[in-house]
């Protein structure tokens, strides 16, 4: 039985890409990949501008589509067209609306519109994600606290991942419950710039703070990233429970 195919844009590491997998998804990533983030990205993917690779998938152009590659070079490329993928999801690049970069938020584009814009277009199946303060239209809120997503630290200590994300779509979305936030349990996180003094994030500054890259893969409930895809990445387990509801949908419109 043939499973529906799932388009990645933004892919990076594959975070978002193993929640949908799991979810009953094959899927396949565009990125402008950096060497090590397409060796690690499980699945078949393009390293390519994600607007000049959404105009190559077009069926009304030349090239009438595009080869999705596997990360094993032994494995024959698939060529594609936009109307193959029963769904389109996208994360683009969170930089312009992080608080995490507040002072340099307008050095970097706005991509959010483009990709509404060209998902519109395409007029299938389709979600955005990013981080709170994005500019996204009556989004679904995910936390770790809906999942229980925990971990031990080296020493012993029990932690908690919070790690809001807000996702967009044109089928209504819910989410599992509400957030838990436990303050008798120190919050953690993964991100790049962050000190790693627990007793200070918990006591001084009482927010979160970031374990060893074990810890934080724990957390994320990631095992093949790099540290710096950590960083940037969606727990799988969001994309699977929204993946879930993609199927459903998919599987009702198909009755």
């Amino acid at each position: 039985v043939s499973r529906p195919k799932l388009l990645d844009l933004f892919c990076c590491e594959g975070g978002a890409s193993m929640g949908y997998h799991r979810a009953g998804f094959d899927v396949y990533g565009i990125d402008l990949f950096a060497d090590y983030s397409r060796k690690r990205y499980p699945f078949p993917a393009r390293a390519l501008d994600v607007f000049h690779a959404l105009r190559l998938l077009r069926p009304d152009h030349l090239g009438r589509g595009l080869v999705f590659y596997a990360a094993e070079p032994s494995v024959r490329g698939e060529m594609l067209l936009l109307s193959d993928f029963d769904a389109v999801v996208a994360s683009p690049p969170c930089q312009r609306y992080s608080i995490t970069n507040a002072a340099r938020q307008a050095d970097y584009p706005d991509l959010i519109g483009p990709t509404r814009e060209a998902l519109q277009e395409w007029g299938g199946l389709y979600v955005i994600e990013n981080v709170k303060g994005a500019p996204l239209e009556n989004p679904l809120t995910l936390c770790g606290s809906m999942f229980g997503l925990s971990a031990t630290d080296e020493d012993g200590t029990p932690l908690r991942m919070e790690r809001h994300r807000l996702f967009e779509s044109n089928v209504h979305l819910f989410a599992p419950g509400p957030c838990i936030h436990d303050k008798a349990i120190q919050v953690a996180g993964s991100y790049g710039g962050a000190r790693r003094d627990k007793d200070e994030a918990r006591n001084v500054r009482r927010g979160g703070y970031v374990p060893s890259a074990r810890v934080q893969a724990e957390l994320l409930g990631i095992d093949w990233m790099t540290q710096k895809g950590m960083h940037q990445s969606i727990p799988p387990v969001y994309t699977e429970f929204i993946g879930r509801q993609l199927m459903a949908h998919i599987e009702r419109e198909a009755a």
